[in-house]
């Protein structure tokens, strides 16, 4: 007598991108289990280590706010609004921003912002403009603003620049579309950072050098005559993290025999730019 049903046949093991469509069409699941998943791919070189990086960005995004990668407002370049156009073209060609805060009164009073590419268009033909008359409406944020809904933001209004404000209204920093970016991708460079030359150090003045992150310890030993390297970090920026033993942010600072480190840039995941003084 025949079955009405088939036998049963035993599934055969999930692959991985069949574990990861179940885990993201499915209910939510705990992202430790999504990145392992990831890794194992990368280990069984499905994924290499930059797609990897980025997925992981992702995800940090995810968990993080606005305050986490703001540029605090003590470190802006802003203009005041009753400024002529004459006499903020100086900062705007020493910073080459393309996008420049305007204030009221103080920095914690943000009430536009001027495009670089607006006063280019008016210097020439009439100086005595002011900045009020020519910035833009401010895009405003709370501090507390995720970064993933930041990001659809950015890509549904048009916006590059936001401004943050805490809880009480007044401006605490801005943020830019490029450092949200940068969370996911990494440092991204443009043609104004100090550092473009192919090498890894830029000397500033006699005592001052700008070096990237990446440069082997050894050869950061032979350059400045010093004996740093050992067998448990192969970078300078892997030097630093080692004697702070954690993950330093924009603007820490550590100091080795007179030697003062000042991390210039730096995200959640790396430190890309070290400002290193000696003594004199």
């Amino acid at each position: 007598m025949s079955d009405d049903h088939p036998p049963s046949r035993q599934s055969p093991p999930k692959s991985w991108v069949e574990k990861i469509s179940h885990l993201l069409t499915g209910e939510p699941q705990d992202l430790d289990d999504l990145l392992e998943i990831l890794r194992e791919a990368r280990e069984n070189h499905l994924l290499d280590n930059d797609a990897l990086s980025m997925i992981e960005g992702v995800l940090q995004v995810s968990k993080m706010r606005v305050r986490d990668i703001m540029l605090p407002r003590v470190q802006m370049v802003v203009v005041p609004k009753e400024a002529n156009l004459e006499d903020i073209y100086p900062l705007v060609i020493e910073f080459c921003h393309s996008r420049y805060p305007v204030i009221e009164d103080d920095r914690s009073n943000v009430v536009g912002i001027l495009l670089a590419k607006d006063l280019l268009a008016h210097v020439l033909q009439n100086k005595s403009l002011t900045v009020e008359q020519l910035m833009r409406p401010a895009w405003v944020v709370p501090e507390s603003k995720r970064l993933n809904v930041l990001l659809k933001e950015l890509r549904t209004n048009g916006n590059h620049m936001a401004i943050v404000v805490d809880e009480y209204g007044q401006t605490a920093g801005l943020v830019t579309i490029e450092d949200l970016l940068e969370q996911i991708v990494g440092e991204i460079e443009d043609e104004h950072d100090e550092h473009e030359d192919e090498s890894y150090v830029f000397q500033r003045n006699e005592h001052e050098f700008m070096i990237k992150a990446l440069m082997p310890i050894d050869e950061f030993d032979d350059f400045f005559s010093t004996q740093l390297a050992t067998d448990e970090y192969d970078t300078i920026g892997g030097f630093i993290v080692s004697q702070l033993e954690h993950m330093p942010k924009k603007g820490e600072s550590l100091s080795v025999d007179e030697m003062k480190f000042e991390i210039v840039k730096a995200d959640n995941r790396r430190i890309y730019l070290i400002k290193l003084k000696m003594p004199h």
